[in-house]
């Protein structure tokens, strides 16, 4: 009888944590599904509260004039004119909706993980967009590895498919993996001495192999087709096997010519794939760019005919002590259901 009881309360121990096991891997899941929050600021808005508050700190800090007959007559026509702009602007905005400049940021690291955020934002827009509707893109990024800013490259075509005008400008770098996204913009815009270029592959690893023999240490890599691993960390490299591998990084570099190619025809592609970068001034001269300008000098010359409108997609990171708290919550939750479904059944 002893040994039952033992058994039953073993049984139950292990029910538990496995009961426990599944909540939480449910509570990560719906973490996942539920990390993301779209925000929408409007730069108009936010640039006209600004002008505002100027402006009143300049009406309170000017001085009394003496009244003449010259500062009453421009007083009038001063006024006049505000009277008229103001019913001007007030038709104009019954009669004309302006479009709407969507303003995204794209701050790139090496595998170009700001992709997920950048797809949700792509999607948001080309949902909602309408004809004259424009998106600047405002780019930073030294590049990194080429699936991750081909996809990136990629998401950025679905405006251009979409017929949204896309601007892209960028304030400090674009180079390599970066310039491949740059490219795709129907308008180009860099700062005088922003860093832009840099077309080329490029691929390093350490090998052990020497030390790793000088040691006795043997290592046993196995796989079937002869190109399944050109270079290796720990094994002993063959000049077939680098041959092949530099093969892969010259087609690789041929792939991103032809892509930087398609996108601006008026390049001379063979001049400036060398890997080499130049500044924004130089880059104009190369036809990189389209212009020279910073990003803040092209909202605010788009806020006359424009709505600006900042779009961000936030992944939300919760704090160690909010996780836990949470998953406790889902288990209880997850508990309570469990017992309503085989307990309280009539």
């Amino acid at each position: 009888m002893h040994l039952i009881y033992n058994y039953v309360f073993f049984l139950i121990k292990i029910l538990t944590v496995f009961f426990i096991l599944i909540c939480l891997f449910k509570c990560q899941k719906k973490e996942k599904i539920n990390s993301g929050k779209m925000i929408i600021t409007s730069l108009s808005d936010d640039f006209n509260n600004i002008k505002k508050e100027i402006k009143s700190l300049q009406k309170k800090n000017k001085k009394k004039m003496f009244l003449t007959s010259e500062n009453f007559i421009a007083f009038v026509k001063r006024k006049i004119k505000q009277i008229i702009h103001y019913f001007y602007n007030s038709k104009l905005h019954i009669e004309f909706q302006k479009p709407v400049l969507y303003v995204l940021d794209f701050k790139g690291g090496i595998h170009a993980e700001e992709v997920t955020s950048l797809r949700n934002e792509i999607s948001a827009i080309i949902s909602v967009a309408q004809h004259h509707d424009e998106v600047l893109l405002r780019l930073e990024s030294p590049g990194g590895t080429v699936n991750g800013y081909g996809l990136a490259a990629a998401q950025l075509q679905r405006l251009r498919n979409a017929h949204i005008k896309l601007i892209i400008s960028v304030d400090k770098i674009a180079t390599s993996g970066g310039y491949m996204m740059a490219c795709v913009a129907n308008h180009i815009t860099a700062s005088s001495f922003s860093i832009i270029g840099s077309i080329g592959v490029c691929a390093q690893l350490p090998n052990f192999y020497k030390f790793l023999k000088k040691n006795n240490i043997d290592v046993e890599s196995h796989f079937s087709g002869e190109y399944k691993r050109t270079l290796t960390m720990f094994g002993e490299n063959t000049p077939k096997g680098r041959e092949k591998f530099c093969q892969i990084l010259q087609d690789t570099h041929d792939l991103f010519k032809q892509f930087i190619l398609n996108m601006r025809p008026q390049l001379k592609i063979e001049d400036i794939s060398s890997g080499e970068h130049w500044f924004g001034t130089q880059a104009l001269k190369k036809k990189f760019i389209d212009s020279i300008n910073t990003s803040d000098d092209i909202i605010q010359i788009k806020m006359k005919n424009f709505h600006v409108l900042q779009i961000q997609y936030v992944i939300q990171k919760k704090m160690f002590f909010e996780r836990i708290s949470n998953i406790i919550l889902c288990i209880f939750h997850d508990f309570y259901q469990f017992f309503l479904k085989f307990f309280l059944k009539v």
